[in-house]
């Protein structure tokens, strides 16, 4: 089945005719995915609404419908700004194959204002010739291509998907969906056409006693029916009520946690750690003072005692460079005067003159220096090296240590401070307390209701069987006509076939179902440490996950993103498992996920989630980074945005996407 095009005519927010192609086709080439952008109100779920009330007219379950009468909503989702005499229309056309043979059919449902007969009016086009007896069976029909039970887990919003991942069960009307997706409703209702038929040769061949005995036992067991229905649905209220109990009792919790109720109830402790911290912060800066009480000041004047220094230094070389002057001069006058005795040649001795006079240049310039003005000794200029190089740097590491201690001891202050700023005072706490308190006791009320009611299911269960062999029972004392006793007789071999084959295949496609749903989420998940296996109970479909050692994994221990990728794999594997090839449609379908797990379901589950897709996103959904990775992908076959124009309380479809 493929959906090929939408038309709304003054429909909703739409004013006008405006067409949307849905065919999943760019460039001659299939593309499964048909982006729908729009912004919260600008009318996407309106187009799901168009959809399911052209597939199923009164028997739609649209979105802001509730308890009005089908007559009422026709009229209230009419656009307000049309004029009376111009009616209202959706069309919907779609691909279907039949005998192997591509069919399109175009359904067409009009209606005015104030629908006449409190209804609409249906057309049916099948490769563009009308059907007019087709028509009038249309909701029988719509159940061979798309099943109402069904279609909720085809045509869904990221809503139902967090919904059904929170729920530990399925609720019963998607345990339905999904025993009529797998083909286990079939053998169910042959048991029960079988039932009927041998009530009816119970009847044909019994006498006017035997038949007053049989309507009795048949009264009772359709009373216990009766019963046993309305106990059902008494049992999925309460298991509303547990789910609504169950989200106060958290939601009082987290205000307790979040409006200071935990830290109010750990004040005393707090305020002891604030005390120990302000004694460590005391201790670092005395430690402080005691270090600035020595020679850290000095620091502020290190380049004036580096400077002197270098001043003493110099000064005491230029004195010792004095010294050695002297000492060479008279030895130098010593040597020439032996030389002159030694009666060399002048030009000889001109040259050891000229040879002693270049050597003592250096240190002549060295003793001519300035004139000394620090007159510090080598001892004193010894310890100001020891200052500058060992003193000083311990010093300065020392209270840079101590520096850092006391901004992590008053860091630490703030944030102990902060905390019992936050908490609740005693009247808050108190009511805090008392909030959670009633919510678990709400809790434990509607658990206790919850379980009572299951139990009366179990019971009126029982005793339906039990009627049903009573039944059985007297009918093989009583009844002596052959045929219709082997008829009986025979029914009741079939129905104990029939269970047993209802068994068997119940779990060849669970068995089946749960491999499928494995695969697909571990391929959502990309992670293989945490689950092994995915099992799913034959009798409630609830779920249940098992690690690499065979031990169960408790639900919680999925984060909100893991759950609701377990919610889409079991959704995908149903629409394997089943073989039915139909599109999916999906509104807000990235709301409530991260930003890994919004990866995963944009390259992983939209490209491959069927033959067509058509996703229903805002700009915060489907951002850029993700239209961008589709389009990469070369998945998206159509773009359209749904532009909101709020003064005139209209919306119009354009092509392309918000990027």
């Amino acid at each position: 089945m493929i959906f090929l095009e939408l038309v709304l005519q003054n429909f909703g927010p739409y004013f006008g005719r405006q067409v949307i192609n849905l065919r999943p086709a760019s460039d001659d080439n299939s593309c499964p995915i048909i982006l729908v952008g729009g912004m919260n109100g600008g009318g996407k779920t309106t187009l799901m609404d168009a959809i399911r009330l052209a597939l199923y007219g009164h028997r739609a379950q649209c979105s802001n419908r509730g308890n009005l009468s089908y007559s009422e909503y026709l009229s209230q989702s009419v656009n307000r700004q049309t004029p009376v005499y111009e009616e209202t229309c959706i069309e919907l056309a779609f691909e279907h194959i039949l005998n192997n043979v591509s069919v399109e059919f175009r359904l067409k449902r009009t209606w005015t204002k104030n629908p006449k007969g409190a209804k609409d009016n249906l057309g049916v086009l099948v490769d563009e010739w009308p059907d007019t007896a087709l028509a009038k069976t249309w909701d029988e029909r719509i159940e061979d291509f798309l099943p109402l039970g069904i279609s909720n887990l085809f045509l869904f919003d990221g809503e139902q998907v967090r919904e059904l991942a929170e729920l530990d069960t399925p609720p019963p009307v998607v345990v339905d969906a999904i025993r009529s997706l797998l083909g286990l409703e079939l053998a169910e209702r042959l048991g029960v056409d079988l039932d009927i038929l041998v009530n009816r040769k119970r009847k044909a061949i019994a006498d006017v006693q035997e038949l007053a005995t049989l309507e009795q036992i048949e009264q009772k067991l359709h009373q216990q029916k009766d019963e046993y229905e309305a106990a059902k649905v008494e049992l999925s209220n309460l298991q509303n009520n547990l789910s609504q109990a169950q989200e106060k009792q958290r939601v009082a919790s987290e205000k307790f946690l979040s409006e200071g109720g935990k830290i109010a109830g750990e004040r005393s402790q707090l305020e002891k750690q604030l005390l120990d911290l302000s004694g460590l912060a005391k201790l670092a800066r005395d430690n402080m003072s005691k270090i600035a009480a020595e020679v850290l000041p000095l620091v502020l004047i290190t380049p004036i005692l580096t400077q002197a220094q270098a001043q003493g230094e110099k000064e005491i070389h230029g004195h010792s460079a004095k010294i050695a002057r002297d000492v060479l001069q008279e030895r130098d006058k010593r040597l020439l005067d032996c030389i002159t005795q030694l009666g060399l040649l002048s030009e000889q001795v001109e040259k050891i003159e000229l040879f002693l006079a270049q050597e003592n240049q250096q240190l002549e310039s060295e003793a001519s220096g300035d004139e000394p003005w620090l007159g510090a000794d080598s001892e004193i200029i010894n310890q100001l090296a020891n200052i500058l190089n060992h003193y000083l740097p311990s010093q300065i590491k020392l209270s840079q240590e101590q520096l850092v201690n006391l901004k992590n001891h008053e860091e630490e202050i703030t944030t102990t401070e902060r905390q019992l700023a936050a908490a609740a005072s005693p009247e808050v706490y108190t009511m805090l307390e008392n909030a959670v308190r009633k919510a678990q006791l709400e809790l434990a009320d509607a658990k206790s209701a919850y379980e009572t009611a299951k139990r009366r299911c179990e019971e009126l269960s029982h005793g339906i069987e039990k009627a049903k062999k009573e039944l059985a029972r007297y009918s093989e004392q009583n009844i002596d006509r052959k045929n219709d006793e082997h008829i009986i007789t025979a029914a009741a071999k079939v129905q104990e076939t029939l269970k047993i084959f209802r068994e068997k295949l119940t779990l060849k496609k669970l068995n089946q179902l749960e491999l499928v749903v494995t695969e697909y989420f571990l391929y959502l998940l990309h992670k293989s440490d945490l689950v092994h296996r995915v099992a799913i109970d034959s009798n409630s479909f609830s779920i249940s996950i098992y690690d690499f050692q065979g031990q169960p994994v408790p639900k919680h221990r999925l984060s909100a993103g893991e759950k609701q990728l377990l919610a889409i794999a079991f959704l995908w594997g149903l629409a394997r498992v089943s073989g039915r090839n139909l599109p999916v449609a999906i509104d807000t379908p990235l709301g409530r996920l991260d930003s890994s797990h919004r990866q995963n379901l944009v390259e992983l589950y939209f490209p491959a989630a069927s033959h067509q897709v058509i996703l229903l996103s805002t700009d915060t959904e489907i951002g850029k980074v993700e239209v961008d990775r589709l389009r990469q992908l070369q998945c998206i076959g159509r773009e359209y945005l749904l532009k909101y124009n709020p003064s005139e309380h209209r919306t119009t479809i354009e092509s392309g996407y918000f990027w």
